[in-house]
């Protein structure tokens, strides 16, 4: 990276919680330092507001900035909260600092029905339509709740790849600088798709988290646990 005159900033990567929010204030003072938090889905277990509140009223207790996409197990209640909070990123981009962050929340249909589930082709079609408009020299931070196809960060205990094509198809010609993902919760890690980074920090319950550092000359990612 050599990007001219871009701010440093110290992002937070959080997926998974499920709301359990608990295990927060073993990183209080992590969250307190970062200048943004991003929550890659499931914050909740399908009950709406009441759990989405209690996620981010408890992050809120460390950190005031905060962007979200909803997951699979996020209703449309929990993506009205956000909403009205003004932090929701699912179907869209905020540019901050000049850096692009852009949503995609939900994931593919599965075995078990969950309240936010969409095809390979509305994703295709949520992606396309989040970078609409956002300028193309800007450094892409994509937040997506379903990981890439054919990555160690979609590979589940049985040994199967279950992420996106479409998913994998957008990073592989948009790359951003970083995809923040989730929903596979042993697929911690971080895979590469050209000079993508794709980043699943795992389930916080299991004290997964990932940290990122982006510059003008240089970018640091990384995964860690508590």
């Amino acid at each position: 990276m050599n990007i001219r005159g871009l701010k440093p900033m110290k992002l937070m990567a959080l997926t998974d919680i499920h709301e359990d929010p608990s295990h927060l204030a073993h990183i209080a003072d992590q969250l307190v330092a970062v200048d943004l938090i991003v929550l890659a889905g499931d914050l909740t277990n399908a009950t709406g507001t009441i759990g989405a509140t209690a996620v981010i009223n408890a992050l809120h207790q460390y950190n005031q900035h905060i962007l979200a996409v909803p997951g699979n197990w996020d209703n449309d209640a929990t993506a009205a909260y956000l909403d009205d909070e003004g932090i929701n990123l699912d179907n869209r981009h905020i540019i901050i600092e000049g850096v692009a962050f852009a949503g995609a929340g939900g994931s593919l249909r599965s075995i078990v029905p969950t309240p936010n589930e969409y095809t390979e082709e509305e994703l295709a079609t949520t992606l396309d339509k989040v970078i609409s408009g956002c300028n193309p020299t800007l450094p892409l931070v994509l937040v997506c709740h379903q990981p890439p196809i054919n990555t160690h960060n979609d590979l589940t205990w049985t040994q199967l790849h279950v992420g996106s094509h479409a998913v994998r198809t957008f990073i592989e010609n948009v790359q951003p600088i970083i995809c923040f993902t989730g929903h596979i919760h042993e697929g911690v890690g971080i895979d590469m798709i050209g000079q993508t980074q794709v980043v699943n920090p795992g389930l916080l319950f299991n004290g997964g988290y990932a940290y990122a550092e982006i510059a003008p000359s240089h970018m640091h990612v990384e995964c860690r646990h508590i």
